[in-house]
């Protein structure tokens, strides 16, 4: 029997990443054929709710504190969730992850920002806790923006990767050459912004949130002895499905890295470890994909620093020189509108009771309704 086609719906989706900078929101008309994005805007953490986060994130906080931000959380995403008069009818919420252990003997994640008060304010019903279904068919949880990456940047005869570099690293791979069945290959590669964040927040006392455009990075040398003692780290040899976060890459990652660059400048350190997020990238495609891509389509906050694309598409032509790097702006998709859009695609499929993960790349056992509804 014919499918249906599904109802259109403008929804709104809502990221915040494991840089836990602030939030991007994409309101887009979502249908059976195509997304389109009607506006987009974003909201920074003021100083004191960020400081909470990352207290959250790095397991400095009380269950009392953990239960306060969680609604205080939602509050803010509720706060800024409405701009203008076109009105969302439909919402996805990613909320911010503090947690992500998806070890097979105990996996666990939780992002939090209480659901409630969006669904209150925006009086519509909100998709919510879209990991947990994967995590429990056997998946790792993650990566989960690849079915939106697939419907929007898929092209067949070629093999196209989508590299989100937001706090972590992940890379999707949709390989549609000529004569082979569509294969879609998807993990988290390793760390992205969160190490230069934190780098760039401990060297400026605090001063800075970022290497803004790599402008420290741009003025330091790689130690290359370092980046290949850090790519020798056991998760870059594991094979997908994987994913990971701040619990890996994070503040212990960097404490350890921070005393192995002793007498190193900023400079020195920033570019440093821009190099490890871009030679783990090409590593990944090396080890890990069927083929190096005809095209890598870079996305996130990360596609806006120069010297990270820069070190990428050096990482990947040293490798496979025909490789071509460009950004998600190149293509007309703003590199703020990926993460947003493609939770707004997955609340879409979760209203009409599609499953939203695909088993191969996060290796559950079997398609699943992914999120929680919060009706209004």
């Amino acid at each position: 029997m014919k499918r249906v086609a599904a109802k259109p719906l403008r929804v709104l989706g809502v990221m915040s990443g494991t840089s836990i900078d602030g939030v991007d929101y994409a309101l887009c008309d979502v249908s059976e054929y195509a997304v389109r994005v009607r506006k987009l805007w974003r909201a920074e953490f003021p100083a004191k709710l960020q400081e909470r986060l990352h207290a959250a994130a790095t397991g400095a906080c009380s269950a009392h504190e953990l239960g306060q931000l969680h609604h205080d959380l939602g509050r803010f995403y509720a706060t800024h969730a409405q701009r203008g008069k076109d009105k969302p009818q439909l919402a996805g919420l990613h909320g911010q992850t503090v947690y992500h252990n998806p070890h097979p003997k105990a996996p666990a994640t939780i992002q939090i920002g209480e659901p409630a008060w969006l669904a209150e304010a925006l009086r519509v019903p909100v998709v919510s806790n879209f990991r947990s279904a994967d995590l429990a068919a056997g998946g790792q949880g993650a990566p989960l923006a690849t079915m939106f990456h697939k419907f929007v940047f898929g092209q067949r005869g070629k093999h196209v990767c989508v590299n989100n570099l937001g706090g972590i690293s992940n890379i999707t791979s949709i390989d549609w050459r000529k004569g082979k069945e569509l294969r879609i290959t998807a993990f988290d590669t390793g760390p992205a912004n969160v190490l230069l964040d934190l780098a760039a927040r401990h060297f400026s006392r605090g001063r800075r949130t970022m290497d803004t455009d790599g402008s420290w990075a741009a003025r330091g040398k790689v130690n290359e002895r370092l980046v290949a003692r850090w790519l020798r780290h056991v998760y870059f040899a594991a094979p997908p499905p994987k994913s990971t976060g701040r619990e890996l890459f994070g503040e212990p990652f960097l404490k350890d890295a921070l005393r192995q660059m002793r007498g190193l400048s900023q400079f020195d350190a920033l570019a440093t470890l821009t190099a490890l997020t871009a030679r783990s990238i090409a590593g990944a495609c090396e080890s890990f994909l069927p083929s190096m891509p005809d095209r890598m389509i870079l996305t996130g906050g990360g596609a806006a620093n120069p010297v990270l694309k820069r070190y990428i598409a050096e990482a990947l032509i040293g490798i496979s020189p025909s490789t071509v790097t460009l950004t998600c702006a190149d293509l007309g998709w703003p590199l703020e509108s990926i993460e947003p859009a493609a939770f707004a695609l997955l609340a879409w499929l979760r209203i009409h009771q599609r499953p939203g993960n695909l088993p191969r790349t996060t290796g559950a056992s079997r398609a699943v309704l992914l999120g929680q509804i919060t009706e209004s």
